[in-house]
C-alpha cells in the first residue's frame, strides 16, 4: 500500500510500480512528496495493464523484440540478429526469466563461446544482440540495468585498432595499376573488359559493392564530376546506403572518361539487342539486370591472377585503396569520411589510421614562425646588450646604473 513516511528529516514515498514491484523516492518537504505519490499512483492507474508481463521468458520476449525491430533494421543485420539468437543464445537462456538474467551469467556464457572455438568476431555478433534486446527490455520496463553492458572491453571482445588496422588489406599504387591493367590488357576476354568500368568506380570513388551495383545513370553528373549515391543492393534487396541515407561522392577525370565511354558501349549495345531502352542500371549484366556477386568474384581472381597478385584481394579491397591512397598524399581524414559514407572521423582513422602520414609534408612546426615576429625577437635581443663596465652616461651620479627602457618595458 502506498504511504509517505518520514526518515532521518526526509520523506519517503513508498509504493509499487504496475508491476508490482516496490519503489521508493525520497523528497525533502512534505508538500513534494505528497505530489510525487499522487503522480505516481496516477501513472500506476494509468498502466493498470502493462504490456509486457514482468514474468516474461527469454524465448518469448525475443520474438516481440525481432518483430519490433524489424522494421528499422537492414536484412541483413536482422539476420544476423536471428541467427545469434536461435543458434547461441535461446538453446541457452530461452527458457529462464528475462529479469532474472545476471551479469555473472551473460558473462559466462559469453567466455564459454569464446573458449569453445567460435571467433571474437562471431562472439561480438553473439553480444551485440543480447545487448541490445536487453536495452529494449530496459525501455519496457522489465529491467533496471542491462546485464550485458560494458562486457565487450572485458573480454576483449572490441577489436583493439592497431589489429584492425592490420586486418585491412589494400592494393599499393603499382599493384592496383596493375590490377586495372589486367582487365584491359590484349589478352583479356570481352567478360573481363565489361567489368573495367566497375573496378575502376570502386578504386577511384571507394563505393562499396551494394552501392555500386545499384548506380543508376541518373546518379551520375558528368559536368559537376559528381555520383549521387542513394541506393544499395543487400541480399538481393534494393535499400538505402549502409549509413541509411545518401551522400556524394566526387568523380575523378579518369573515372569520368570511363563511364562516358562506358555510358556510349551501353548504348550501343541497346540498339544492337533491339532494347525498347537502356537498362537503368550502370553497370549490368549482357541481360540487362544488376550484376551477380559470385560472377564478380571469379572475374576479380581470374584477373588478380593474371597481374601475379596476392590471392588475399577482394572486390572491397578497393574501397580500401581508395582511401588508403587519398590518406597517403595528404587528404584531409574529413574529406576521406565524406566520400566513404563513414558515420564518424573515428571510425575513418580507426580503420585507416596506418596510412595517415606521420612526417611533416608542409614543414612542420617551423611552418608555425611568424617571420616578422622572429624578427622583431631578433632585433630586441640585439638592442638590449649590456653596456660596457664603467660607461655612465652624462648628467648621472657616479656609479648609478643606466637602466634600459626596453628592458623595463620587457619585466613589466
Amino acid at each position: 500500500m502506498a504511504c509517505i513516511r518520514k526518515r532521518r528529516g526526509k520523506y519517503v514515498v513508498d509504493y509499487r510500480d504496475a508491476f508490482g514491484r516496490r519503489r521508493w523516492v525520497t523528497c525533502d518537504t512534505r508538500r513534494e512528496s505528497e505530489r510525487v505519490l499522487s503522480e505516481r499512483l496516477s501513472a500506476v492507474r494509468r498502466s493498470a495493464q502493462p504490456v509486457i508481463d514482468p514474468e516474461v521468458r527469454v524465448e518469448a520476449y525475443t520474438e516481440r523484440w525481432l518483430g519490433l525491430v524489424a522494421a528499422g533494421l537492414k536484412p541483413r543485420t536482422l539476420q544476423s540478429y536471428a541467427g545469434a539468437l536461435r543458434i547461441h543464445l535461446l538453446p541457452l537462456i530461452g527458457t529462464k526469466k528475462l529479469r532474472e538474467l545476471q551479469r555473472g551469467q551473460v558473462k559466462t556464457l559469453l567466455a564459454e563461446k569464446l573458449t569453445s572455438g567460435l571467433s571474437r568476431a562471431t562472439v561480438r555478433i553473439i553480444h551485440a544482440t543480447l545487448r541490445a534486446m536487453l536495452n529494449a527490455a530496459i525501455d519496457d520496463g522489465v529491467l533496471v540495468a542491462n546485464p550485458a553492458d560494458k562486457l565487450g572491453r572485458y573480454l576483449r571482445l572490441v577489436p583493439v585498432t592497431a589489429a584492425r588496422q592490420d586486418e585491412i588489406k589494400a592494393f599499393t599504387r603499382q599493384q592496383l595499376a596493375a590490377f586495372l591493367g589486367a582487365a584491359m590488357a590484349p589478352d583479356a576476354t570481352a567478360h573481363e573488359r565489361r567489368h573495367f568500368p566497375f573496378f575502376l568506380c570502386l578504386a577511384r570513388a571507394g563505393l562499396r559493392l551494394g552501392e555500386a551495383f545499384a548506380l543508376q545513370w541518373p546518379d551520375l553528373d558528368f559536368a559537376g564530376q559528381k555520383i549521387r549515391v542513394v541506393r544499395a543492393f543487400s541480399d538481393g534487396r534494393l535499400d538505402t546506403p549502409k549509413s541509411g541515407h545518401g551522400r556524394t561522392v566526387d568523380m575523378s577525370q579518369e573515372l569520368a572518361h570511363a563511364l562516358r565511354r562506358h555510358q556510349l558501349t551501353r548504348k550501343t549495345e541497346t540498339l544492337k539487342k533491339g532494347w525498347r531502352e537502356m537498362p537503368p542500371w550502370v553497370f549490368c549484366s549482357e541481360e540487362g539486370t544488376p550484376l551477380d556477386k559470385h560472377n564478380l568474384y571469379r572475374i576479380f581472381r581470374r584477373l588478380l591472377a593474371r597481374a601475379e597478385l596476392p590471392t588475399h584481394f577482394t572486390p572491397h579491397c578497393l574501397r580500401h585503396t581508395f582511401a588508403s591512397l587519398l590518406l597517403q598524399q595528404g587528404e584531409s581524414p574529413v574529406y576521406v569520411q565524406r566520400q566513404l559514407g563513414h558515420a564518424s572521423i573515428k571510425l575513418t582513422v580507426d580503420t585507416y589510421g596506418k596510412w595517415l602520414p606521420i612526417a611533416p609534408t608542409r614543414g612542420g612546426v617551423d611552418a608555425l614562425d611568424d617571420r616578422s615576429g622572429s624578427k622583431v625577437v631578433a632585433e630586441s635581443g640585439s638592442s638590449s646588450r649590456a653596456r660596457p663596465q664603467g660607461s655612465e652616461k652624462i648628467g648621472e651620479p657616479s656609479g648609478t646604473r643606466t637602466r634600459d627602457p626596453l628592458i623595463k618595458s620587457q619585466v613589466l
